[in-house]
């Protein structure tokens, strides 16, 4: 499958978790993945205004909201990458990267150390992503230790 040029055109920036374009983004992401493993979200603690530290959107030239991620933070240094979504028409554009980055920056200026991240054996494009990214695959962590569905990844932030 070819992928499509990068996105020259757009921004990521810091919005409100409950802001409409976010809203719309994660459920988007919800019905997916609920269509994927023919189930609904069975997180444990998902993420919300309170727990999550950074909220970002990702938005083409044209103001158009393309993609989404957040960070919680975690104890010792570490926090979690939550509610990475990029929209099917602007996957293989760069976005995901552009959010990625984006959240590894602002954890970096949290002081954070490590980002640690969970998704799923249904999603081998995300688990493809993240190693090419520079994630290294771990053991399940918190709620997902020994969720046979769930693969998790960490990585040290310079």
């Amino acid at each position: 499958m070819r992928r499509r040029e990068q996105v020259v055109t757009m921004s990521v920036a810091e919005e409100p978790w409950d802001c409409p374009d976010g809203v719309r983004l994660r459920r988007a992401l919800q019905v997916e993945l609920a269509a994927r493993y023919e189930i609904p979200d069975q997180e444990t603690e998902p993420p919300t205004a309170e727990t999550v530290s950074t909220f970002l959107i990702a938005r083409a030239g044209d103001g158009e909201a393309t993609g989404c991620g957040a960070l919680r933070l975690l104890d010792n240094g570490m926090a979690e990458v939550k509610r990475m979504y990029v929209t099917p028409r602007a996957r293989g554009t760069g976005v995901a990267t552009r959010v990625l980055r984006a959240l590894e920056d602002q954890a970096r200026r949290h002081g954070i150390s490590s980002l640690v991240l969970a998704t799923g054996v249904k999603q081998p494009d995300a688990i493809r992503f993240y190693e090419r990214e520079g994630y290294q695959r771990i053991d399940g962590y918190g709620p997902y230790a020994g969720e046979p569905l769930a693969r998790c990844f960490t990585r040290r932030l310079r």
